[in-house]
């Protein structure tokens, strides 16, 4: 059953979604311990000296700081086909939910959550299978109510003004599903006119998101017949067939081959870039990490953690580094204090390097730690981290270590 945002005026339906990827654990060695830091803030280094000044961005960095510049080396044209505006307020953050909670039955899908979404940039929704993120979307793309607490988009409440909502937000599902007597140009035409696009620019949106999706060729073909990924890209267009305010993806990447995943990277930024709110979900953390300014983790229903993505660089994780001489490699660690369970030799890694995995506080450390590490001749061709730094907040969540979560 195709599951779509109901165009303004229609009915919406209520239901649960359930999450069905997997998380991939950390890649490389066995972590080995981290140093004994005690009160500062990493490791001493060859002299001993404290660094000069700490990381850009503290623990204590507003949740939403001001999101980092992003290369953008394609442009994607802003529609001149956009549904007017709400005549409500425009300015707070495009999605906030407060003390929203949602249960079916005996199961609790969500619980007391809050948390915002900022304008004009791209907010990650990560937690693991059954937490909750399908069900909170459901409730922002207005197709759920929620039991207590409230939703805003764009500053309207959908329990009261429902057909506003609809027309200021696109969803896409995590499953496509499509008519199986369209074809994939009536798709997008259907939708159009659905949210009441002048008839006479309803098959020049299409063509452009055709365009845009790289689908122009597949127009013709009936929709029901696509590939995952090609399913995928067509679900991306219809959510954005209305140049909505607000943009909700629910595992956009899931099936898309990596040209196409680069392809909905610079369209999800390009749309953030032109004041769009997007929300996004994925299991795909080191693709997630590129594409957004901010994430919420999401357990049990709950929003446990929130930050940018820039502010997570002053989080611990763990960091490889690469020599063409192991026993050099040794004895520079030795003699900076870095503490490691052993460097790997040559023959036992992918990369024919000889390795050594270590934990390190922040990015500041480990500038640092390149800068003694080379000072001591480990002839080094490769340093840095093991993991992403979305990957590696979630991986050190209770919510990841608890058995069955990933």
């Amino acid at each position: 059953m195709m599951q779509t945002t109901p165009p303004p005026g229609g009915t919406g339906r209520e239901g649960q979604a359930a999450d069905g990827h997997q998380e991939g654990r950390e890649p490389g060695h066995t972590v080995h311990p981290s140093y004994d830091y005690g009160d500062t803030d990493g490791y001493g280094g060859a002299s001993g000296a404290a660094p000069e000044g700490g990381p850009e961005h503290g623990p204590g960095e507003p949740a939403w700081g001001a999101p980092p510049p992003r290369p953008r080396d394609h442009a994607v044209a802003a529609s001149p086909h956009a549904v007017a505006a709400s005549p409500h307020a425009t300015d707070g953050p495009g999605i906030r939910a407060e003390h929203v909670s949602r249960a079916f039955g005996s199961v609790q899908a969500v619980l007391d959550l809050s948390f915002e979404a900022p304008r004009g940039a791209v907010t990650a929704l990560v937690g693991p299978n059954g937490c909750g993120k399908s069900t909170l979307m459901l409730m922002l793309a207005s197709l759920l109510a929620p039991d207590s607490g409230r939703v805003l988009i764009g500053g309207i409440d959908p329990t009261k003004d429902s057909p506003a909502v609809r027309r200021a937000v696109g969803w896409m599902p995590d499953q496509f599903g499509a008519w199986d007597s369209l074809r994939v140009a009536e798709v997008l035409e259907v939708m159009g006119r659905a949210y009441f696009l002048p008839s006479r620019q309803v098959s020049t949106r299409a063509m452009e998101l055709l365009d845009l999706m790289d689908l122009q060729t597949l127009a013709q073909q009936p929709a029901h017949v696509l590939s995952r990924g090609q399913k995928q890209r067509l679900g991306l267009a219809r959510a954005m067939v209305h140049s909505p305010q607000v943009l909700i993806l629910d595992e956009p990447a899931s099936g898309l081959d990596p040209a196409s995943r680069r392809r909905l990277l610079r369209v999800v930024r390009q749309t953030a870039s032109d004041g769009t709110t997007v929300l996004v979900s994925s299991h795909i953390l080191s693709e997630l990490e590129e594409m957004a300014d901010h994430v919420v983790f999401m357990d049990a229903g709950r929003v446990v953690d929130a930050s940018s993505i820039r502010a997570l660089a002053a989080r611990p994780r763990t960091w490889k580094v690469g020599s063409l001489d192991h026993d050099a490699l040794m004895r520079a660690l030795e003699a900076v204090g870095v503490q490691h369970s052993g460097v790997a030799p040559p023959d036992s890694t992918a990369s024919g390097h000889a390795e050594a995995t270590f934990r390190l506080p922040d990015e500041a450390t480990a500038a640092r730690l390149l800068a003694d590490l080379t000072a001591q001749g480990a002839r080094i061709v490769s340093f840095g981290p093991a993991t992403g730094r979305l990957e590696a907040a979630y991986l050190s969540s209770a919510a990841a270590q608890r058995q069955g979560a990933l």
